[in-house]
């Protein structure tokens, strides 16, 4: 049995997201790899070094195309090699677009539909690849991953799928840092508060920002600390931490290193995730591994991937996200419990496990 893979989102230097998924479904289909079972990973460029060593049974293949790759480049090689005799049993794509008229059978993973319910938030050109590529491989894949029930809900909802078609697997989720429960010392001198992610409307930071300038009217030696990169419309957050003449209090140091995010992570008061929509919530395990206490917004997929580990609000009121604040810092027993639970959640999620039962669904389907 042969499976294809496209594998471009795992070929990059720095891996986030979907290219984190990517690239440990990689790692356990190499790890499966065998006489009987046979992958190839299909790439616009030359594997970088990060990606798992090729071998007899688990090659890349460089299928060149500067546009429409996976449109038009992909299937007519795809194509010609049916023609010529090769025998895929299944093409796996892991982030929303399958190639076009793909003469093999076909599976797709949808992380999120935030591209229909945040549109602003995108490019023209991407929203447009976003909702009509994504349709298209919805309808013809023969089987649909989501990465959770809220995702799964989503896509019956807004493309009209049927059940029986959509899959839910969880991301896996394990440590880069095997001393991830030991402490470290802190780059700070002062408490702070601390949120991580790209820098875009959809996470919400605006309310989370109004939330601090109230919050810090009682704890006037705390910090908001915003770590990573700038996303589409990240000049808003900018501008109000300018005009609120606040630039002291809010720390927005950019993308940062692996190992300044544990540090951030291991010494904070505690994790705050406003996010108004998520597919998955990938930070609330990540701030769970490394002992940090988690305050989480109330919807979409985060209840769900959060459990009983975290402390939720209301993320369109400003008000309660203070009255949590408030709780954790006065409260320690609870930060404690929160700690204690969270280690115990995030054992629910296995990239062994995801790969798995991936593999079972490429596996299992027919023409």
């Amino acid at each position: 049995m042969i499976i294809g893979i496209d594998g471009n989102e795992a070929n990059v230097q720095n891996k986030v997201g979907v290219s984190v998924y990517t690239y440990n479904l990689l790692k356990y289909f190499k790890s499966q790899s065998s006489d009987n079972l046979r992958f190839i990973v299909y790439l616009r460029k030359n594997p970088e070094a990060n990606l798992p060593e090729a071998s007899h049974f688990f090659t890349y293949k460089i299928i060149w195309g500067p546009v429409l790759w996976s449109q038009l480049f992909l299937p007519v090689h795809l194509w010609i090699s049916k023609i010529l005799g090769m025998k895929l049993h299944s093409f796996f794509s892991p982030a929303h677009y399958i190639p076009r008229y793909c003469p093999f059978p076909t599976v797709v993973t949808i992380h999120d539909l935030s591209y229909l319910y945040f549109p602003d938030e995108f490019l023209k050109k991407d929203l447009y690849q976003l909702k009509n590529w994504t349709e298209y491989s919805l309808n013809k894949s023969k089987k649909i991953i989501a990465v959770s029930k809220t995702t799964k809900k989503d896509i019956m909802h807004e493309y009209h799928i049927l059940d029986k078609k959509i899959e839910v697997i969880y991301n896996g989720y394990e440590s880069d840092n095997p001393d991830s429960s030991h402490p470290s010392q802190s780059l700070h001198t002062y408490p702070y508060f601390l949120t991580v992610g790209t820098i875009q409307p959809r996470k919400n930071l605006s309310t989370l920002i109004t939330a601090f300038i109230q919050f810090q009217k009682n704890h006037p030696d705390y910090k908001l600390i915003i770590a990573g990169k700038k996303g589409w419309k990240y000049a808003s957050i900018f501008s109000q931490v300018e005009e609120q003449k606040i630039k002291e209090n809010i720390i927005l140091p950019g993308f940062v290193s692996e190992e300044e995010k544990i540090s951030l992570y291991k010494n904070a008061t505690a994790f705050i995730f406003p996010s108004l929509y998520e597919g998955f919530g990938i930070p609330l395990l990540e701030a769970m591994s490394y002992q940090c206490p988690v305050l989480s917004s109330f919807n979409s997929s985060l209840p769900e991937i959060g459990g009983d580990a975290c402390l939720y609000f209301d993320p369109n009121n400003s008000n309660d996200i203070v009255e949590k604040m408030n709780i954790i810092v006065v409260d320690k027993n609870l930060s404690k419990i929160l700690i204690k639970s969270g280690k115990k959640r995030i054992s629910a999620f296995s990239w062994n496990e995801t790969g798995k039962n991936t593999l079972h669904i490429l596996q299992s389907i027919n023409e």
